[in-house]
């Protein structure tokens, strides 16, 4: 295990980048195969940066093929921590749903053991496009699997379907990115978003389009992306309180890096200042994580912004 890169990161920093990116090397742009995958996330478990790294991202209809390739990578000691998946399920409201749920939960108990690699599937994300769906799939979906449901942000008003994950077991997720335009919220529809899971009291998990810090022209579908670091400060906000949009806005579009400084006990963003519990507090209860096809890409621009150490620092 190499030495942590955690260890000469600010406080505040590795507060708010703690298990942060999910890694989902199977889908587009990237869409690796899966050996290729396993690999990387095997890799990275066992570098310097494995404390930004979150779960690995895997379709419910790819777990045989995953078990496949995965037998020599995964841990194989009692000691060990098992790897963390999230599983893609079937719609909420589907036929489908109930299965993909067999599968999982059969998934979790061969894998119970080390002898065929510690494993478990802890998070599922599923489509939830009506509020009536979420409510009869939160009814199906067993206590020990924590569910993030996609919300038609760009749709619908979504606070409907918030109210009804409020007080559950349960997350919602947006969609932030993809491979064409029209799969891209605008700052308006992530920082309304943003503000109604706060309200709701609703944990967050974003996926696509956030492979780094700052706003950025996504090269694939040639418009503006945002950057995970706005997403994150704009969540802090909200979970500090505020209830202005267009403050929210405002820091989702921040581009220049040097608004955006970090100590070990404190942090200040777009000149507000943010202790540290501050920012474990949101990072545990608001935003999870987001998931991304390529964890190179977060790093590699935050080393170029001198906010995590060289590559080979611990050389």
């Amino acid at each position: 295990m190499a030495i942590s890169s955690a260890d000469v990161t600010p406080r505040t920093l590795r507060e708010l980048l703690r298990n942060l990116v999910d890694y989902a090397g199977l889908f587009p742009p990237a869409k690796l195969d899966m050996a290729t995958t396993v690999r990387n996330h095997a890799s990275w478990l066992d570098g310097p940066d494995a404390w930004m790294l979150g779960r690995l991202i895997v379709p419910v209809g790819r777990l045989a093929e995953f078990e496949s390739v995965a037998g020599a990578c995964l841990p194989d000691r009692e000691s060990d921590e098992p790897w963390f998946i999230s599983a893609l399920c079937a719609p909420a409201g589907s036929d489908g749903l109930r299965a993909d749920l067999e599968s999982v939960l059969a998934f979790n108990e061969r894998h119970g053991s080390v002898e065929a690699g510690a494993a478990v599937i802890d998070q599922i994300e599923l489509v939830g496009a009506e509020p009536a769906a979420i409510d009869d799939a939160l009814d199906l979906i067993p206590d020990e699997l924590f569910p993030f449901f996609e919300l038609p942000v760009m749709k619908t008003d979504t606070r409907g379907h918030i109210a009804v994950l409020a007080g559950s077991d349960a997350g919602a997720k947006i969609r932030t990115g993809g491979m064409t335009a029209d799969l891209f919220p605008s700052a308006e529809q992530v920082a309304r978003f943003i503000l109604d899971v706060a309200r709701a009291e609703v944990p967050f998990k974003a996926t696509a389009g956030l492979h780094h810090p700052l706003p950025n022209l996504d090269p694939h579908a040639g418009c503006p992306a945002h950057g995970f670091l706005g997403v994150l400060a704009a969540a802090l906000l909200a979970h500090g309180g505020e209830e202005d949009p267009a403050r929210l806005v405002d820091v989702l579009r921040l581009a220049d890096p040097h608004r955006f400084e970090f100590g070990d006990e404190d942090a200040l963003i777009a000149g507000r200042s943010i202790h540290a519990d501050a920012i474990d507090a949101m990072r545990m209860s608001l935003m999870n994580s987001f998931g991304s096809c390529s964890f190179d890409e977060p790093r590699a621009d935050l080393r170029a912004m001198a906010m995590l150490p060289p590559a080979d620092h611990d050389r």
